[in-house]
């Protein structure tokens, strides 16, 4: 299942329906998904619910902030981060696949190197055996820079793996407190902070450039260099202050937009939004799910706008990007786990058109 000539899992839509009408029950005023304070972590995951029909009304944005402050970071992490879906040892499994999305896009070809295709197999953290499939596109490799902001990093670090050997000054971003506190434990290198060790070892092997786990654990926590707080339903998310350098030479985001928006109309506002952010002919990694209409973190039940392949791509275009790469996965029905009702995930990569 490389990422350039094979497709994940399902076919190239997976929604063949119309777009869906302007929902009212999420939440869409909060960038929920991330959050902020200097070096102390955050992120949310997804949007809560809405009772009013305007999703930029400041009743709105408090219903959602509302809806996540029940977020708890442990239990999102343990539903999505530990096994099943945290099993990294079958290379069709949901974590090996974004992995793979991410740390190709940052450094296949990179300096115009390449390697041959090829598949590994290495006894993983957990015991278990695993088996990496490495598949390089000549043309990737042109994401890199000096400064990236990731968009609602959530409780999760494991979206800048790759991206950290490419970019020396990088900002997280997230709304929820809690989400700050966790992300500080990890960056601070705390007792009781989450072990991405497995991920952290997967992505060393994936990219193949003899470093250790350790190493590259200690290269993304020098290159984090704040932690903001954020709300992409504003026009300046980051707020008025000189907080970041700005405009950003990249942005990532993972799970966050579709999580935080009522429908369609505040996805595509929120893409706007953080879109100010990026400079022209920058790069934009976008992560999230495909037709989810909820998920659970703990006590909190938060809802999410469904979205298809072709409504993100609509959306990216309409934002002033062109689309360098969309794929999909298929969520099988192992990971299937109750704690959501995902079909899919998508991860696009595109490029701002300069004006």
């Amino acid at each position: 299942m490389g990422w350039g000539r094979r497709r994940a899992r399902g076919p190239r839509r997976l929604c063949s329906r119309p777009p869906p009408p302007q929902r009212r029950g999420r939440g869409g005023g909060l960038d929920a998904d991330k959050g902020a304070e200097t070096r102390a972590g955050n992120t949310a995951g997804s949007g809560g619910s809405m009772s009013t029909a305007d999703p930029d009304s400041h009743p709105a944005r408090e219903a959602v902030a509302s809806a996540y402050q029940r977020f708890e970071p442990r239990a999102y992490l343990r539903n999505n981060y530990a096994p099943p879906r945290g099993n990294l040892s079958s290379p069709d499994g949901v974590g090996p696949w974004k992995l793979r999305c991410l740390a190709q896009t940052f450094a296949t070809g990179e300096r115009g190197r390449t390697k041959a295709p090829r598949t590994r197999s290495y006894q993983g953290a957990n015991g278990a055996r695993a088996r990496v499939r490495w598949e390089p596109r000549a043309e990737l490799g042109e994401v890199f820079g000096r400064t990236l902001i990731d968009i609602g990093s959530g409780p999760t670090i494991y979206q800048l793996l790759s991206a950290c050997a490419h970019f020396e000054d990088i900002t997280m971003t997230d709304f929820l407190e809690v989400n700050r506190q966790e992300l500080g434990l990890w960056l601070r290198e705390e007792p009781g902070a989450f072990d991405w060790s497995t991920y952290s070892q997967h992505v060393c092997l994936i990219e193949d450039k003899g470093e250790s786990w350790q190493e590259k654990e200690h290269q993304l926590r020098a290159r984090v260099k704040r932690v903001l707080p954020i709300d992409v339903h504003q026009p300046q998310p980051l707020g008025a202050g000189d907080l970041a350098p700005l405009p950003a030479d990249a942005l990532v985001s993972a799970f966050c937009l579709e999580a935080v928006s009522p429908d369609l109309t505040s996805f595509q506002r929120a893409l706007d939004h953080i879109t100010t952010l990026l400079r022209p002919e920058g790069h934009l990694l976008l992560i999230g799910a495909l037709e989810e209409s909820w998920y659970l973190a703990g006590e909190a039940r938060l809802a999410v706008v469904p979205v298809c392949e072709e409504e993100v791509r609509e959306a990216l275009v309409r934002s002033g990007y062109r689309v360098r790469d969309l794929r999909t996965y298929t969520m099988p029905a192992h990971l299937r786990t109750g704690v959501d009702d995902v079909k899919g995930i998508f991860f696009a990569w595109a490029q701002k058109v300069r004006v």
